[in-house]
């Protein structure tokens, strides 16, 4: 409490002198001017490790050989759990895993919460945390800023979810796990996965009627992109799971490629990021004043091992997460690491999953801006945390859950640095 409270008066303080105070006593990094951003926007990919997308890959030329040059990669950037769901969760509120979200939370249910910890943590286990669990939405909303999320597909399947703050029923199962291809019924498919959605996973956004307006399907970014007034302040964009990267290879082979027919993996990725982002720094938004962060959730599986038992045919897949990271990231209450889970996906077939660290891996970001000069890079270590505590930076908000961590670095002049 005491530091939270610490928090608090340094950010009001770093407001009534124009100032970003946290970065300029971190680590001697003395971005002063960070305040001057007033557009944040956010794409967040899915599962691929540094060395891929960074290095090797072939299949995201525009990424790497067009965007890279523009701005700053974040070369130390790490995802801060497995599978996906935590991550985002992470994003946005600053909350570890618990079992349910480290494990995309099949069934949507609400977060049984029995306290908290001293560092803002739930203790408990579930999905949809209860209203006294804020988010950077809620801190954006109480100080007169204005936020979104765009879901691609969202909507697509009436059935499935809404066209807006779309989200199963609590207690039911999550259909949109399984991607949908196109049909008579379905003419566009839908390929939304509502564990990339963090934001219905908040009864503070989800049990307000703002939900519908602020959670919406990505198609009506274009509108909004028109003028930087109609911009929000934090952009946060979400592709299906065939254009984040998610399903497929990337190859386009028989079998390999997303349910639509596209390639997936990071060819998929790549054709997104070059219709989406020319469009985003096109805007005034971006131009006068803005921030983009394109990055992933977590790294891709460090390890696989399939085995058949000779006498029952059972394959068993054992998969297992590295989860290496970075700057001293705690585990939270949660869960225990290492830690090994067995899921029976039918008569024939077992996935056993193995994690080892408490990270999410080493992924990479890279960030644009006008206020980033061409071709930077950063080695300073940097995770989810670090991104949420940036951002609350950029616009003079308290930290919330681990982006208050005391010796967390948010990002700094080894990025901003053509202010």
């Amino acid at each position: 409490m005491i530091r939270n409270l610490k928090t608090a008066a340094l950010a009001a303080l770093s407001l009534s002198l124009g100032v970003s105070l946290f970065a300029a006593c971190s680590n001697n990094h003395h971005a002063t001017t960070q305040q001057d951003i007033k557009h944040v926007f956010v794409i967040v990919l899915e599962n691929k490790n540094y060395q891929d997308t960074w290095e090797t890959s072939t299949q995201d030329p525009y990424l790497r050989n067009t965007l890279r040059p523009q701005g700053a990669l974040l070369t130390q950037y790490f995802g801060t759990g497995h599978v996906s769901l935590d991550n985002y969760i992470a994003m946005i509120s600053g909350q570890a895993s618990s079992k349910s979200t480290e494990s995309d939370c099949t069934t949507y249910s609400d977060f049984t919460m029995s306290g908290t910890t001293e560092d803002g943590q739930a203790i408990g286990d579930g999905c949809v945390y209860p209203a006294s669990i804020k988010t950077l939405p809620d801190q954006m909303t109480a100080a007169g800023l204005s936020w979104k999320g765009y879901m691609q597909d969202m909507g697509n399947d009436p059935t499935r979810e809404s066209a807006t703050c779309g989200h199963p029923e609590i207690g039911s199962a999550d259909l949109t796990n399984t991607p949908e291809a196109a049909s008579e019924s379905v003419p566009a498919g839908d390929q939304y996965a509502t564990r990339h959605d963090p934001f219905v996973y908040f009864h503070s956004i989800i049990d307000s009627p703002t939900c519908d307006a602020n959670v919406v399907n990505l198609d009506q970014l274009d509108t909004d992109l028109a003028s930087a007034d109609t911009t929000p302040n934090f952009v946060f964009i979400t592709p299906n799971v065939c254009n984040d990267g998610h399903d497929g290879d990337g190859t386009g082979a028989a079998g390999k490629g997303c349910v639509g027919g596209a390639p997936g993996g990071l060819s998929s990725a790549d054709a997104f990021l070059q219709t989406w982002v020319p469009k985003i720094m096109a805007s005034d938004a971006y131009k006068q004043n803005g921030l983009l962060i394109i990055t992933f959730d977590e790294s891709s599986y460090a390890s696989t091992d399939v085995s058949t038992d000779a006498d029952t045919g059972k394959t068993t897949y054992t998969l297992t997460f590295d989860g290496a990271s970075c700057c001293n990231q705690q585990i939270g209450p949660n869960i225990t690491r290492p830690s090994e889970e067995t899921f029976e996906a039918s008569s024939s077939l077992t996935y056993v999953l193995k994690t080892v660290g408490v990270g999410g891996d080493r992924i990479g970001a890279l960030l644009l801006s006008p206020y980033i000069k061409a071709d930077t890079t950063s080695d300073v270590p940097y995770n989810h945390y670090a991104m949420l505590r940036s951002v609350e930076d950029i616009f003079g908000l308290a930290h919330l859950g681990y982006a208050d961590q005391a010796d967390l670095t948010p990002f700094g002049s080894d990025i901003f640095n053509n202010f």
